[in-house]
């Protein structure tokens, strides 16, 4: 392997390794650079609303509306403008967080052929194939390596496969299946190709360590196989990158927009058809059905989308530290209703506690644990290894709250210290008042260390069936055994390891987060389900769930799911709380199955294996420690990794999802009921109800006061539960309240015949539906509204006075209005009395059943 590769254990000579960085490139991974701030404008010309607007910027330009069409351009700049500089700031503002996977490597280096190799530190991005690394404690893998040497190496690959205990790495040198890297690498370096020899691998090769995972304990050394892009870790993000998932924010606007469009379309035909069959109007009318047109659609929409989302994702950014990295995920998450994590790191901390030391018949034995951390103590001081790993850590944490202080003190003598293939580790102690008598301590997984001791069947069975109800429990398992020999002048080998007599087992389980319980619970009190979707074993993460207080129920092996279609896999997700021993692709398949069971999932996860189901999930979340290609794919970083900063993201995104769905029913509702009104009258009428002009700053006028919604403050009530922007309620909800609109619109129009007809005829008419309408709409802006706070309520007072003012100044004559006779304003106001009547009895009726 080491001659397919072009070098040896000595490692590279200097000139070799530069040239191979010249050939082979840096070890980075594949770069995702942030679009700049013109890219990002373009991009949201793609919003559906911003497309409607720009329809009907072209079709008034068409027929010479130049006034309409200038004003909704104004519009849609205005909307992309805001909209791109949200969302390029929250881009630069995740491009902060980026994190190399490591900042140096330990490479063996030579400056010529002959000279002796010195290890030296190189950044990261200079590491080639070919070099030889060197891991300690701590250290990340900064390629992926294939063993030469290890001592008692273990590696944390939880970012890989979501498993949070160490894995034990050790050379192999003919391994069964499958073949050797160098076999694949033969002759690459001759055809200027970089490694592939793992793309299929599995992450359990006890001989490879991949890039993204960290040494627990241990060291090692390693020859680098695969750099930069062709590293397993930057492999498992290429089948996805360039997945587009459509979100819940996307399906609703989509949804709104299309039958909007589709109103839009069909209203100038119809008013062209029947102005013609009716009253003998040609194409004079287009002007007026173009205007109507555009007064159906709620031109302000991308505008107070933007900033409604802008403002939600400034406020958690500044308050909360969590980073919305795409504007509509702040929507989503208003929505979200199932949340999917990981165990690990979420639900528990990355490190081990004690839980229980028994003796051989199952009682609390607090010697079993004194002799596992003796083992613990002095295989670390004896064997010089240079940390201990997080089992030991456990136990000596354990032993220094529940033992004497001195409880640990022995005169040692040797240690042989843990060995991924036999297992175990022993430490020789001087035997306490028994001179020239030393004890081995033996501690280790429990097959192995009850294969050394002499037990009957009986015994044997009982310690099995312990341990396995141990195991089951969620707990991983120790067995702790003693042996007494006579001083021997000889070193201690693995051959002494043997008549041992079982002490106890001790078991260790995950410690759980700290916050984990009282956000789960405020999760559950907002209406959010939690799916655990792990790749720990299933007893572990079930205690870690009950622990915290949520109750796993029957926990679902994810290999479980591979005999089921995706309508029993749905099924099977909505019932279930914890699925253990997934892989990427089945938390993927997973989040997939409840989405389309009409659930707005989220999935928080931090490493490589999460990627699939980050791209399946209408929102995903990250924690800032999660790795680079995890924190690219995520719509939202966390201040932490832990679920009280989702909480908090959660109710800002149904704070702006509040915002939003009061804004489209009132704005559509009062749309709606005008131009019901006004294709109706235009009919009765032998003259245009309104004017195009006096459309357009009637238009001008409501946009200007819908942007007080984006300021709003929705209420209490309004972030208990999941808030979905559903299409069909939305429009239902619309109807009623435009048809009620409409009524009062009619009524008017009544009032209007009998007022005006015979004093000042079209101009007179035209200002009092145009004083009309302002007033309708300032009445549904307070009395449909669902947020708190005075901007609302002064805004409509300033659009109700614009409505009775404006006829009456300078600017009425110009637009084709006269003042109205003093008769119609106590009719007037008799008419809105009637309707905001109507308007609060309905509202109370709808809102009653939510708020129960």
């Amino acid at each position: 392997m080491l001659r397919s590769l072009g070098s040896g254990p000595r490692g590279l000579v200097e000139s070799e390794a530069e040239a191979r960085l010249v050939r082979y490139g840096e070890n980075v991974l594949p770069a995702r650079r942030v679009p700049s701030l013109p890219i990002v404008f373009l991009r949201s010309l793609r919003d559906p609303f911003t497309a409607v607007l720009a329809c009907l910027a072209l079709v008034s330009a068409l027929v010479a509306a130049w006034a309409t069409a200038s004003v909704i351009a104004v519009l849609v700049v205005v909307s992309c403008a805001l909209r791109a500089a949200g969302e390029h700031r929250a881009d630069r503002s995740a491009a902060g967080l980026r994190e190399l996977v490591a900042s140096t490597a330990t490479v063996l280096r030579r400056t010529d052929d002959g000279a002796v190799p010195v290890p030296r530190e190189v950044p990261v991005d200079q590491v080639v194939p070919g070099d030889v690394v060197r891991l300690a404690p701590g250290d990340l893998v900064p390629a992926d390596l294939r063993l030469l040497r290890a001592t008692g190496l273990t590696m944390h690959q939880a970012a890989l496969t979501g498993e949070s205990a160490p894995v034990p790495k050790y050379p192999v040198d003919e391994p069964a299946a499958p073949a050797p890297p160098g076999a694949a690498r033969a002759h690459a370096l001759d055809k200027q190709d970089p490694a592939h020899a793992l793309d299929e691998q599995d992450f359990d090769r006890p001989e490879v360590c991949f890039q993204g995972s960290s040494v627990a304990s241990g060291s090692g050394t390693g020859v680098v196989v695969s750099t930069g892009a062709d590293t397993r870790f930057a492999r498992a993000d290429k089948p996805h990158r360039d997945d587009r998932r459509t979100t819940a924010f996307d399906r609703s606007v989509y949804g709104i927009s299309w039958i909007l469009i589709r109103f839009m379309l069909l209203t100038p035909p119809l008013v062209l058809m029947a102005s013609a069959a009716l009253r003998g109007r040609g194409l004079e009318t287009l002007p007026f059905a173009v205007a109507v047109a555009v007064g159906l659609t709620p031109e302000m929409l991308p505008v107070i989308v933007t900033t409604t989302l802008a403002r939600g994702a400034s406020a958690l950014a500044r308050t909360h530290q969590v980073i919305v990295k795409r504007l509509p995920a702040l929507h989503d998450l208003g929505a979200v209703d199932v949340v999917c994590l990981d165990k690990t790191g979420t639900l528990t901390q990355d490190r081990p506690v004690l839980d229980c030391a028994l003796d051989t018949a199952g009682r609390p034995d607090d010697s079993v644990l004194h002799w596992a951390a003796v083992n613990s103590l002095w295989t670390l001081q004896l064997a010089e290894l240079p940390a201990a790993d997080a089992l030991d850590e456990a136990l000596l944490d354990a032993a220094e709250e529940r033992l004497p202080a001195d409880a640990l003190e022995y005169d040692a003598v040797a240690a042989l210290p843990f060995d991924p293939v036999r297992r175990l580790s022993t430490a020789v102690v001087d035997t306490p008042h028994r001179l020239g008598h030393h004890t081995l301590v033996v501690k280790g997984a429990v097959e192995d260390v009850l294969e050394r001791c002499p037990l009957s069947a009986d015994e044997r069975e009982r310690a099995v069936a312990l341990a396995d109800r141990l195991a089951a429990d969620g707990l991983r398992v120790l067995a702790v055994a003693l042996a007494e020999r006579p001083a021997a002048g000889r070193p201690y080998t693995v051959a002494d390891e043997r008549g041992l007599t079982l002490k106890g087992l001790v078991g260790l389980r995950d410690a759980t987060a700290e916050s984990a319980a009282d956000a789960l619970a405020a999760l559950a009190h907002r209406g959010v389900a939690v799916k655990v979707l792990t790749g720990d074993h299933p007893g572990t993460a079930a205690r870690a769930c009950r622990e915290l207080g949520l109750d796993p129920g029957e926990v679902v092996t994810a290999a479980s799911l591979d005999g089921l279609d995706d309508a029993g896999v749905g099924e099977l997700a909505d019932r279930s709380t914890v699925f253990a021993r997934c892989s990427p692709e089945q938390k993927a398949r997973i989040v997939r199955a409840l989405r389309e069971r009409g659930h707005v999932t989220g999935f928080l996860g931090d490493g490589v294996n999460d990627l699939p189901a980050l791209r399946a999930s209408d929102v995903g979340i990250c924690p800032p420690e999660a790795v680079d290609v995890a924190r690219e794919t995520a719509d939202v970083v966390l201040a932490a990794k832990d679920l009280t900063s989702l909480d908090h993201a959660i109710v800002a995104g149904r704070g702006g999802g509040a915002t939003i769905a009061g804004y489209l029913r009132i704005t559509l509702s009062s749309n709606l009921g005008n131009v019901i009104a006004m294709l109706t009258a235009g009919l009765l009428l032998p003259f245009l109800p309104m004017l195009p002009a006096q459309v357009l700053v009637q238009n001008l006028c409501f946009d200007a006061a819908q942007l007080a919604f984006a300021y709003d403050r929705p209420r209490a009530a309004m972030l208990r539960r999941p808030l979905k922007l559903r299409p069909r309620e939305v429009l239902a909800s619309v109807t009623g309240y435009g048809v009620l609109n409409a009524a009062a619109d009619l009524a008017t129009f009544a009032v209007l015949v009998w007022a005006v007809s015979d004093t000042r005829g079209e101009t007179a008419f035209h200002a009092g539906w145009f004083t009309e309408n302002l007033l309708t709409q300032a009445l549904v802006m307070v009395l449909l509204r669902t947020g708190r706070g005075g901007g609302i309520p002064v805004t409509a007072g300033v659009l109700a006075l614009t409505g009775l003012l404006l006829p009456l100044s300078p600017l009425g004559p110009l637009i084709g209005m006269a003042a109205l006779p003093l008769a119609y304003y106590p009719l007037l106001a008799l008419v809105l009395t009637l309707y905001a009547t109507a308007l609060h009895w309905v509202t109370r009726r709808t809102r009653r059943p939510s708020t129960s």
